[in-house]
C-alpha cells in the first residue's frame, strides 16, 4: 500500500470514528430520538454524502456506537474482575462495574442493550467485543461448573432487569447494593458481603 493510500485510510478512519463520537455525544446530550443523519452532518462538519459513505444510516450509526459500547464495557468488566480474582468477589465486582456503567452512560447503554439493532447475541455473528464482555461474566464462575454460560446469562440478564428498572425509577436506587449481594449470592452461593443483622 501507497503512502497516500495509507493516509487516505487513515483519514477515512478518523472520520468514521468522528462521526460515532459525535452520534454518543448528541445521544448522551439530547437522547438518541435527535441523532439524525443531517445533524450529525453539521455536527462533524462533512456533507450527508461523506457521512452516507461511511454509515447507510442510523441504524448502522447505532450499530457502530453499540459495538464500541461493547468493547469498552468488556474492558472496564475485565479490569473488575482482575482486581479481584477469587469467584464470588469477581462476580460481585463485574455486576458493580455493569450496573456503574450502565448508570453512568444511560445512551449507550441504550444503544447496546434497548434500542433495536442488528447486533446478534449469542450468535456465530456475534461481535467480537460483545462475546468478551460476556466471556467476563462465565469466567466468574469456576471452570468445573458445566453449567456456567447459563450462569452467567442469567446474572446478566438480571442485571440488565436492575439497570433498567433503576433508569426507569420503578425500583428505588437505596436498595442496589442489596439487591447485588442477593444476586451474587444467589448465584455464587457464597455471601459476597457481610451477614445482615
Amino acid at each position: 500500500m501507497s503512502a497516500i493510500a495509507k493516509r487516505r485510510e487513515r483519514e477515512r478512519a478518523r472520520r468514521h470514528q468522528l462521526i460515532i463520537t459525535a452520534a454518543r455525544e448528541l445521544a448522551e446530550a439530547e437522547g438518541w430520538e435527535a441523532v439524525a443523519t443531517r445533524r450529525l452532518a453539521e455536527r462533524v462538519e462533512y456533507s450527508q454524502p461523506v457521512l452516507y459513505s461511511h454509515f447507510n444510516g442510523k441504524a448502522a450509526i447505532l450499530r457502530a456506537v453499540a459495538t464500541e459500547g461493547f468493547g469498552e464495557l468488556a474492558a472496564r468488566l475485565r479490569r473488575a474482575r482482575l482486581s479481584t480474582p477469587e469467584p464470588p468477589e469477581a462476580l460481585h465486582a463485574v455486576c458493580r462495574a455493569y450496573l456503574e456503567f450502565a448508570a453512568e452512560q444511560p445512551a449507550l447503554y441504550q444503544a447496546m442493550f434497548v434500542l433495536p439493532t442488528e447486533v446478534k447475541f449469542a450468535h456465530a455473528e456475534t461481535p467480537p467485543p460483545l462475546r468478551a464482555a460476556f466471556d467476563e461474566f462465565v469466567s466468574c464462575f469456576r471452570s468445573d461448573n458445566l453449567r456456567r454460560e447459563l450462569f452467567a446469562e442469567v446474572t446478566w440478564s438480571a442485571l440488565h432487569g436492575i439497570a433498567a428498572l433503576s433508569d426507569s425509577g420503578r425500583i428505588p436506587p437505596d436498595g442496589q447494593a442489596e439487591r447485588l449481594d442477593f444476586l451474587v449470592t444467589q448465584m455464587a452461593g457464597t455471601p459476597s458481603g457481610p451477614a445482615p443483622l
